[in-house]
């Protein structure tokens, strides 16, 4: 293995355990030419880069490609002119253009559950068949356990304000209020209102959450932080038990994560990526 390949292969592993988020570029196939089929290129989140295809606009076309799957968290296959440009798969198959796998490579993002009642298990279950690292937060012995919850990564038993105060919560983790009770969400709500999650989400009506993050604002919450609350949670699926409420909000916070638009599939038109089509047909539908 080149060097260069060996580095790369070691950040990527250390991303995969918690190090910053990278994705590393592929060249699976194309043709005769300065960059061989195997060689690799990894980017980081603050633009870096590690190995090169050629300097050149094939290179800056695929940093551009993988910075996008970067954000979307998803592996894709470009397709791409020698001079750089992207293509469809059916415009590749016509001349000579590399084929590039991009792969993200970073730790599990976090579902962090705040409330161990009927919807925050339904949660647990759900965030779990979506490949996230679950952990769960309540103050009660009883909801708080591992017979309740045998499947998350963390139950923790404790009061929210001091448990949450020193929860570690970064840009991979994704909050969600789901306690009791109003009075919980909103001590809840405030610990993790200003700290750097992805996405933080508040279960409630409109008008009793609107009332939650007025008080937060006039004692002191930065105006912008309390903004960014998803609040009432969830996208409208016309969900009503516990379950169907947590694949709402469980959906929005997909939304979140990978950047879709909530629209029924029919409604999208997805911008030209070079993506080849079957890389998007879930298994069993082709």
């Amino acid at each position: 293995m080149p060097v260069e390949n060996a580095a790369i292969v070691r950040e990527a592993l250390a991303a995969l355990n918690g190090g910053p988020p990278v994705a590393v570029a592929t060249v699976i196939s194309g043709p005769e030419g300065p960059v061989e089929i195997g060689a690799k290129l990894l980017l980081r989140g603050d633009g870096s880069i590690l190995g090169s295809f050629g300097r050149g606009p094939l290179e800056a076309a695929v940093v551009e490609a993988a910075r996008e799957t970067l954000q979307r968290h998803g592996i894709e296959t470009f397709y791409f002119a020698v001079d750089g440009r992207r293509l469809t798969r059916l415009e590749a198959e016509g001349q000579r253009a590399y084929e590039v796998m991009i792969e993200p490579h970073e730790a599990p993002a976090k579902l962090l559950i705040v409330g161990g009642g009927h919807i925050g298990k339904a949660l647990a279950e759900i965030g779990k068949l979506c490949g996230f690292h679950v952990a769960v937060i309540d103050d009660r012995p009883e909801y708080a356990n591992r017979d309740r919850f045998p499947d998350a990564d963390e139950v923790i038993r404790g009061r929210f304000v001091e448990t949450l105060r020193d929860y570690p919560i970064d840009a991979s983790t994704y909050v969600v209020c789901v306690t009791r009770g109003h009075k919980q969400d909103e001590v809840s709500l405030r610990q993790v209102v200003e700290k750097p999650a992805r996405y933080v989400g508040m279960i409630g009506s409109r008008r009793r959450v609107s009332a939650v993050l007025q008080h937060i604002v006039e004692d002191g919450a930065p105006p912008e932080a309390v903004a960014r609350v998803h609040t009432p949670i969830g996208l409208d699926i016309g969900a009503e038990t516990p379950e169907e409420i947590a694949v709402a909000i469980m959906a929005e916070v997909l939304q979140v994560r990978r950047g879709g638009t909530g629209l029924p599939m029919r409604e999208v038109k997805k911008p030209k990526r070079g993506v080849a089509p079957a890389e998007r047909v879930p298994p069993g539908e082709d």
